[in-house]
């Protein structure tokens, strides 16, 4: 017996986003003091650093709750379910409905229950609520979900990491080239199978780690007052490499499996680098070297969307999107994630 994923679904958006398109933007320091190099290095360097060349923008008349319901319809779809026999709705994000044109964030109602509305579920025992936990909210959602089936408050659960990260950017940060739109979602419910969710791993770090991430004033002098998405780009490299591979290896001793049986991590999707030296230090824990091809990555093309990185990027794997990366049952993986808080967990999962 296990409690286990019995279905998937993501929403990409269409909008491709090139790293040409910031070639004219006006980025300046925090400051408000222009850079003494030009755009094209600028762009240079961001994409060796982070590995994007893409990223996604969600249409604009869509919002973060709409592309949370694409992703869960489908994932309602794959699971084969009568979405009325749902227990919980779970929807992590990180700042809500925001409008194409508006900075104004909109949360009430809660985007889950917008989501309950538009999958036309009439059955008020179906609990919907939001999860805001940073990048990590999908992951945490997935950790709540299995407590609830475990303590046999419910049966199934839908989990939904998504965001529009593109409507809280600060035009003039370099940062704002890392963030993308999306949603991830993923059915989770009491199997009679073994495997499924085997451990897991949170925390929260609020020392001097709180504001690594957080909302903050345009870099230009001039601006209004509207709060754009921020972080110490340096800070949260350095804090995530120092303690992403302590919880992976927690969380993958607990599941009573060994290292060599891993198959694939699937990580939150903000850096390429980072998340490459993050699986190096995970291995270096247990003397081992890194498995090729034991890292998918979508950041190249898709940026960093938040919540929606590591659902989506599943999604994708099983759906064959990415055939280097097979699949199969028995198949044992970790999904982690690092993010504002500072939060960071893991799952160990077997398929």
């Amino acid at each position: 017996m296990g409690i286990k994923i019995i279905g998937t679904g993501s929403y990409i958006p269409e909008q491709i986003t090139t790293n040409e398109d910031f070639l004219h933007h006006n980025f300046v320091n925090s400051d408000g003091s222009a850079f003494e190099v030009k755009n094209d290095v600028i762009i240079e360097k961001f994409t060796s650093i982070t590995g994007i060349e893409e990223r996604r923008y969600a249409k604009e008349h869509h919002t973060a709750s709409d592309l949370a319901f694409f992703a869960a319809e489908k994932a309602i779809q794959d699971a084969q379910i009568d979405p009325e026999s749902l227990d919980y709705i779970i929807v992590g994000h990180n700042f809500g409905d925001v409008r194409s044109g508006q900075l104004q964030s909109d949360m009430l109602p809660a985007l889950a229950a917008r989501v309950k509305q538009s999958l036309g579920i009439k059955n008020p025992k179906c609990v919907a609520y939001d999860l805001i936990f940073g990048c990590p909210g999908w992951v945490e959602g997935m950790i709540q979900a299995q407590a609830f089936i475990k303590a046999e408050m419910a049966q199934r659960c839908l989990v939904v990491g998504t965001e529009t990260l593109s409507r809280v950017v600060d035009s003039s940060d370099r940062d704002s080239m890392i963030f993308a739109d999306g949603a991830g979602a993923a059915i989770v419910a009491h199997s009679n199978e073994t495997g499924g969710i085997l451990s897991h791993e949170s925390a929260t770090y609020t020392q001097d780690e709180t504001y690594y991430i957080y909302s903050g004033k345009s870099y230009h002098q001039n601006a209004n007052n509207s709060q754009y998405i921020k972080m110490h780009g340096r800070k949260v490299y350095e804090f995530a490499l120092n303690h992403v591979p302590k919880a992976m290896k927690a969380c993958l001793d607990n599941s009573g499996k060994s290292i060599k049986d891993l198959k694939k991590i699937f990580i939150h999707q903000a850096n390429e680098k980072m998340d490459e030296a993050i699986i190096k230090r995970f291995y270096r824990l247990y003397r081992e070297p890194v498995p090729e091809n034991i890292l998918p990555m979508s950041i190249q093309k898709l940026g960093n969307s938040s919540v929606a990185t590591v659902p989506t990027l599943y999604d994708m794997v099983l759906k064959d999107q990415y055939p280097e990366h097979k699949l199969e049952k028995g198949d044992l993986i970790i999904f982690a994630s690092v993010g504002a808080g500072m939060n960071i967990n893991a799952i160990t999962y077997q398929l």
